[in-house]
């Protein structure tokens, strides 16, 4: 499994590359964004790592531009305490985010959490058996989802968490659960990422007949997608 780390600092960036090694990924490290998009679209990495603050080419319009041909998994590395490059970063399609600076084995954890997400069975093991929620179906083991027989294209994070609320169908998840089983981790306080991907899904997804998402908002807990 080949990891594409892409960061300017080139210490760092060695650092991370000999630790995931030791974990047994394979690392191609790129440490400015001349190649960055064509290289994320080549189909020979998994995962892209993604540090915002890059030269020359912005990381999130690096981000922008991945996302414009390809869903493959994004996790940004952003400054710490810069909320607006994260949630921008949600916005436009990244997995996650871990913000600089950050341990290799922090960073290991979350691109183990995102790898599982993205490439195992669904939980019911089938192929070709889809949940099913009003127009809605949704197959865990392709990772694919329609409306009304269209295809919706969502990022791996984004299917996840539709997941979790489809096979919950007609009760409230909290925050706390999605963030478990969507991210694979527990929410932090003030974390905006499980917000930032539900607006995302109510903008992919629309409105139903009546004008309303099928997405609600429970106050001060989480979300629910209805029952038809």
């Amino acid at each position: 499994m080949r990891i594409l780390l892409v960061d300017d600092d080139i210490a760092l960036a060695q650092m991370l590359q000999d630790y995931l090694q030791r974990e047994g990924f394979d690392v191609l490290t790129l440490n400015d964004g001349k190649t960055v998009v064509a290289e994320a679209l080549s189909d020979r990495c998994c995962i892209v790592v993604l540090d915002i603050m890059m030269p020359r080419t912005n990381g999130l319009e690096l981000l922008r531009r991945i996302r414009t041909a390809s869903q493959i998994p994004v996790l940004m590395l952003t400054a710490k305490g810069d909320d607006s490059d994260r949630i921008t970063g949600l916005e436009l399609g990244a997995d996650d985010y871990v913000p600089k600076p950050c341990t290799p084995r922090e960073l290991t954890a979350r691109i183990r959490a995102i790898l599982r997400r993205t490439q195992l069975l669904g939980a019911d093991g089938g192929l070709d058996v889809p949940l099913v929620v009003g127009p809605l179906r949704l197959w865990p083991g392709q990772r694919q989802v329609d409306l009304h027989g269209q295809p919706v294209q969502l990022t791996s994070t984004e299917f996840s968490l539709l997941e979790v609320l489809v096979r919950n169908a007609g009760r409230p998840v909290s925050k706390n659960e999605l963030s478990e089983q969507g991210l694979g981790r527990a929410t932090t306080r003030y974390d905006r990422n499980i917000d930032v991907h539900i607006s995302s899904l109510r903008r992919k997804l629309g409105l139903s007949k009546d004008g309303k998402s099928c997405l609600h908002t429970v106050y001060r807990f989480g979300y629910q997608i209805l029952k038809e």
